[in-house]
């Protein structure tokens, strides 16, 4: 179930449970990211997609090949940039900057 972009790009707060993925998506890295005024969001990925999550709902990005810094993501519209602690989700022209706070 995916959602729409984080409420109008998280127009809503965001509570990131205990949600977790099917066994055989075999997400190997999982963080949790702080977003500014939104709230928590968990990230799991590995080398080819990724899955966000925001309360109950769950949106998943296909890795990209790019020149840019940081592995990025795309999809359903979004792209979800990590770099470092940092992570940026964005529908342009919106964009939101969160920081790791630990591993989920």
């Amino acid at each position: 179930m995916a959602a729409p972009l984080l409420p109008g790009l998280l127009a809503v707060p965001l509570l990131a449970q205990a949600m977790s993925s099917p066994w055989w998506e075999d997400y190997a890295i999982k963080d949790r990211y702080l977003c500014r005024d939104q709230g928590m969001v968990v990230v799991e990925r590995n080398d080819a997609q990724a899955s966000l999550i925001t309360g109950r709902y769950r949106t998943t990005f296909f890795r990209e090949a790019s020149d840019g810094g940081g592995v990025r993501y795309s999809g359903d519209g979004m792209r979800l940039i990590l770099q470092g602690d940092e992570l940026t989700l964005e529908r342009l022209p919106l964009r939101i900057q969160c920081l790791r706070t630990e591993q989920a």
